[in-house]
């Protein structure tokens, strides 16, 4: 049926497409679920998990590009030794990766 046609007679319109509109919807929003949210969801949790397990001596990368070797951590924040002897103190949800791991994909 062309365009035209539905649009000059009403009554040639199709009935019960509401259900089918649910379905697609719900479809669609399981796709975007299993697709989109759940991988970042896990993502997530890794990164926290790496985050609290976090000791002295850990190599990190900070959100910032700095590469640098955990020397103490307290509550919320974590102080990273970046050179001899130069010592920065980050928010610890501004550590995004284990340095070394980065060095790994690297090669």
């Amino acid at each position: 049926m062309y365009l035209l046609d539905i649009l000059q007679d009403p009554a040639a319109q199709p009935q019960g497409g509401g259900m089918s509109m649910i379905v697609m919807l719900v479809l669609m929003f399981v796709i975007f679920y299993f697709f989109m949210i759940r991988p970042q969801q896990k993502k997530q949790k890794e990164l926290n998990k790496f985050r609290d397990e976090l000791k002295a001596g850990d190599k990190v990368l900070t959100v910032g590009g700095i590469h640098g070797t955990v020397v103490s951590i307290l509550e919320n924040t974590i102080i990273i030794a970046i050179a001899q002897d130069v010592h920065i103190s980050v928010e610890k949800s501004c550590i995004v990766a284990d340095n070394s791991d980065v060095a790994n994909n690297a090669k």
